[in-house]
Order: structure tokens, then sequence, then C-alpha cells
């Protein structure tokens, strides 16, 4: 696979991370996490360690706090480390519709992620959000992108 591939492969699985996310598909979006991975979607929350406890997060707010999710990746850069790993940030733009009925929630930032190539594919190995901008988003407390004021 040519670098070219790889980052296009890794791009792909950003997108496939949206997309399952959006439809309420907790399993696929678990699954596309290496054993090991983590998150961190802002200081209001622990970090999330492992693919099971991902999965065991994330379900019930797919669930029972989201009545509906739509992600929007683009921007996407990718850095390889060697050795089937690789860096990368990409900006997020995610609308939420809450069941509870309250205005829906924006959120404008970025994902910095790590990857890992297991058995010929990327997966994810930790995933943090950062955060520049919000509007009637269910948390007050996010990290920021880091912005030079």
């Amino acid at each position: 696979m040519s670098r070219e591939d790889d980052r296009s492969a890794i791009a792909e699985l950003l997108y496939t991370y949206a997309w399952h996310f959006d439809r309420n598909e907790p399993d696929a979006v678990a699954g596309l996490f290496t054993s090991d991975a983590s998150i961190n979607y802002g200081p209001e929350m622990d970090s999330i360690n492992g693919r099971d406890e991902i999965l065991r997060v994330i379900k019930p707010g797919l669930e029972k706090l989201f009545a509906a999710t739509s992600h929007h990746i683009s921007n996407v850069r990718v850095r390889f480390a060697g050795d089937g790993r690789a860096d990368c940030d990409a900006y997020v733009y995610a609308w939420h519709k809450y069941h509870s009925g309250v205005p829906d929630g924006h959120l404008w930032g970025q994902y910095h992620c790590t990857f890992r190539l297991e058995d010929g594919r990327w997966l994810i190995s930790s995933l943090k959000l950062l955060v520049a901008g919000l509007e009637d988003f269910h948390r007050d407390e996010m990290n920021p992108i880091g912005r030079k004021p």
C-alpha cells in the first residue's frame, strides 16, 4: 500500500466513525478502535480506555441522549510516524438533536488522533476532541484547540 493509499484509508476511517456514530451503531463505532484505544472527549468525562469500555460508554449516549446526530469531518491531515503508526488532525462540525427536546447542540472543533496498522487495516488507537466553539451543547467544559489570543 502506498502512502497515498494509507492517507485515504485513514481519512475513510474517520468518515466511517462519523457514519456509524450518526446511524446509532455503537458496536460498529467501537470496532474501528484498537483493543487498547483511548478516547478523550473533554475534562468533564474520564478518558475512555479499551474497545470494550468505548462501547459501554458511547452506547447509552447514542441510544438515550441523542435523538439524532450529524458529524461532518474535513481538513484531514495525516503524518506517518513509521512502524505502522500515524498521527492525524481533522476538523469536525457536529449537530446533536436531544431526546429531551432541549435546543439542538452544535460543536465546532478538531479530532486529534493516532492510528495503528493491524493485520493490514488502520484502526484508531487514540482520539482526542478539541473544541473551538459550542452552541446549546450538553457539556460546558471542553478541551480547547489551543488558539493563540
